[in-house]
């Protein structure tokens, strides 16, 4: 279990960052890529853990990938091409590839068998699992197709309407990819619209994809076409860095190719919200994934309320939000994040617990967490309890901390974000 030593950043973070690729739309590239007809390449792929898993999987289904740095080419082998897997496919720490992947296995007419590792065995797969079965997929797990591993048998599925209770890109895409092969017209409608990457990228392979406010239908029967795929840079990866450029003083970060999927920017809305200044220079307007350059500056921060619709927009940002709401003046309330608690770790809990650590006034409840502003952070021993999104918030809010912190388990931060330490480093000289 490596650890980190971080120092108080003393003149400030300066410089200019490219936000290394999104992660969810890494992921998608290479499932789509896979289940397409013909040569898919991609530029901007994120080499970190969760989507090298996603390789793995899909090389253990006969899929050719080659993969160098942030480009991959994918020989896909159609909607009926895929071979059955002689071996356990091993998601690793990623929840995109296992919810996702079970909707393309249940509509394809084979056995597998899909694991994690320890943090996936406690996530819930039931909210995937049920939907599948429903549509027709023979599937089993731990605790009736609760948790992990699953095994899952594929075949004629027919297509449902279904009303999914929470709002999750991932439920709402395997429905949507077991769909591709079903009988009839699948529709997933949610409580709040999640994240659109899948209904985008659909349609960039040639899916016909119909959008009703909160309800997404596709026909089954419909193939994709390969195409080639630049990836932004990652909204939530960029999250730390906008967040360290507006709370540690005498800081000015330049955030070059963050993807501005308008149902991943909440942190956008939220941080103007508060107070902080920045500018947003739209790069690559009309794509189908837009991004922009980011400048940000160290800001007077404000508490604020957050809650509602916004939260699917945000829900992989508020261990950040929350750091920057203990450097506001006055009350921060973030509710309506139950999420939190089924993510690599319950999130509320440890965001709670590591920044009371560190000198934070911060209290949890039920569905969020209350931060009272303006506390001075003290560096002290912290725990990114194998959660990448945890470490990266404790590197930034050692940077604000007075004397030493040390982030035991710091390694996670690969998972999405390889190169952050290096980065931090550079921007702090």
């Amino acid at each position: 279990m490596k650890e980190r030593t971080i120092q108080p950043v003393n003149n400030g973070l300066n410089g200019d960052i490219t936000i290394p690729g999104d992660k969810s739309i890494s992921h998608r590239s290479v499932m789509f890529g896979s289940i397409a007809e013909g040569k898919t390449t991609i530029k901007g792929f994120l080499p970190g853990a969760d989507c090298l898993s996603t390789i793995s999987c899909f090389k253990e289904m006969g899929v050719e990938i080659t993969q160098s740095g942030d480009e991959v080419t994918v020989v896909g082998k159609g909607l009926e091409g895929l071979q059955e897997p002689k071996a356990v496919l091993d998601v690793g720490n990623s929840g995109t590839t296992i919810r996702l992947m079970s909707g393309i296995l249940a509509n394809t007419p084979f056995f597998s068998c899909v694991q994690g590792d320890e943090s996936i065995a406690k996530r819930p797969m039931k909210r995937v699992t049920n939907p599948l079965k429903q549509m027709g997929a023979n599937i089993d797990g731990r605790e009736e197709g609760t948790f992990t591993p699953l095994t899952i048998r594929g075949g004629d599925l027919k297509a449902i309407e279904y009303i999914s209770p929470v709002a999750s890109a991932q439920v709402k895409s395997a429905i949507l990819l077991a769909g591709l092969r079903a009988e009839g017209v699948t529709a997933v409608t949610e409580p709040h619209i999640s994240r659109d990457h899948t209904e985008r990228m659909l349609e960039a392979f040639g899916v016909k994809v119909t959008r009703e406010g909160k309800t997404v239908k596709l026909s089954g029967g419909q193939k994709l076409t390969a195409t080639d795929i630049q990836v932004p840079g990652d909204v939530s990866s960029a999250a730390f860095f906008l967040v360290a450029g507006a709370i540690i003083p005498n800081s000015k970060l330049v955030l070059q190719n963050v993807g501005m999927n308008p149902t991943r920017t909440g942190i956008i809305d939220v941080i103007e919200k508060m107070g902080a200044t920045f500018t947003v220079d739209l790069i690559n307007e009309g794509a189908s994934e837009p991004a922009a350059n980011i400048t940000i500056e160290t800001s007077s921060l404000k508490g604020i309320e957050i809650g509602g619709d916004i939260i699917p927009r945000l829900i992989d940002e508020i261990p950040i939000i929350a750091l920057a709401a203990t450097q506001a003046e006055g009350i921060t309330v973030i509710k309506d994040a139950h999420e939190l608690k089924v993510k690599e770790t319950n999130r509320i809990d440890t965001v709670v617990a590591e920044l009371t650590k560190l000198g934070a006034r911060i209290e949890a409840t039920d569905d969020g967490m209350i931060i009272y502003g303006k506390s001075a952070l003290k560096g002290n021993t912290v725990n990114s309890y194998g959660d990448h999104r945890i470490g990266m918030m404790l590197a930034i809010a050692g940077c604000l901390a007075e004397g030493k912190t040390i982030i035991e388990d710091a390694e996670a931060v690969g998972v999405s974000y390889p190169s952050f330490f290096d980065e931090l480093q550079k921007l702090a000289k």
